[in-house]
């Protein structure tokens, strides 16, 4: 048994889902279940009962929690714990990271870890996810892709960056630009569950309003595959136009071509995110908030 076993096990009871669970952790539904069975398999006990539609603890597996939450709070705790007692102490901060950051943002937020004044440690996830344990106080601050809102949580828009078509370059090759009156008869394929930031859902009632009704939901955990499927031609994907950012871009390859569009203005917006009353005067996240601020915005 190794740690990430209990790390696994500890995000699908949380969730009381895998699929939610591997978005959060940032890998595939698949070998997130073996790892859990190899859990249950070790442990000579079933942790879950799973159906089509539900997951649940069983009685073995609420009794593992509270004992799995323990072993990684202590585990967790372990860099932290050594210094103290070499004498060196350092406050440490968590700050949530969602897939697909702009290298420009990644760049700022390592000059922020430099600065910070505390070690700063990375925790992957959803933005939606983010924001909840920002809004628990699991996390102190985050970066999250807007809209992303909370009772009591701010957020500091950092970052738009301009989103375009993925196109078959077979119909749209030594184009420069393409309408979305020129879409209304091909199929968008959108990224499955998970992949795509809510703002994606508001470009699909933009499409929808401008007359592009045909829908593709493609299952995939990589992008790749929206590539191959846009390249036999009849369809488009919408990705990040700046080329640095490879988040929903497919592998570049002469069967596709990315362009703007002429008529429509798509944003991915980033935002930094905080609880209010940790950043206000006097509050234990004052300082590092407007440290952040300063080097993100």
């Amino acid at each position: 048994m190794e740690v990430f076993h209990l790390r696994y096990f500890a995000a699908v009871a949380e969730n009381l889902s895998f699929s939610k669970a591997a978005r959060q952790l940032h890998m595939a539904v698949s070998p997130l279940s073996r790892r859990v069975r190899d859990l249950e398999h070790e442990l000579g006990e079933v942790l879950f009962e799973r159906d089509s539609h539900h997951v649940r603890l069983t009685a073995a597996g609420s009794a593992l929690l509270p004992l799995a939450t323990d072993v990684l709070t202590r585990f967790d705790a372990l860099p932290g714990g050594l210094r103290q007692r070499l004498g060196r102490p350092r406050r440490t901060a968590h700050a949530g990271v969602p897939p697909g950051l702009h290298p420009s943002l990644r760049e700022r937020l390592r000059e922020f870890e430099r600065s910070a004044g505390c070690e700063v440690r990375r925790w992957p996830g959803g933005s939606l996810d983010l924001l909840d344990q920002v809004r628990r106080r699991e996390l102190e601050l985050a970066l999250v892709h807007l809209p992303a809102h909370a009772e009591g949580v701010e957020c500091r828009e950092v970052l738009r960056e301009p989103l375009g078509a993925v196109l078959p370059a077979s119909e749209f090759a030594g184009r420069e630009s393409v309408s979305l009156a020129e879409l209304t008869g091909h199929v968008y394929a959108r990224p499955g569950a998970g992949l795509a930031p809510a703002c994606f859902d508001q470009l699909e009632e933009r499409l929808a309003a401008a007359g592009v009704h045909r829908r593709a939901t493609l299952h995939t955990r990589d992008y790749s595959g929206t590539g191959e499927y846009v390249a036999n031609g009849g369809a488009f994907a919408i990705s990040m136009l700046d080329p640095r950012n490879r988040m929903g871009r497919p592998e570049e390859h002469d069967r596709v071509v990315v362009l703007p569009f002429s008529d429509f203005d798509p944003v991915l917006a980033t935002g930094l995110i905080w609880r209010a009353d940790r950043a206000s005067p006097g509050g234990d996240l004052a300082d590092l908030v407007a440290e952040a601020l300063r080097i993100l915005s």
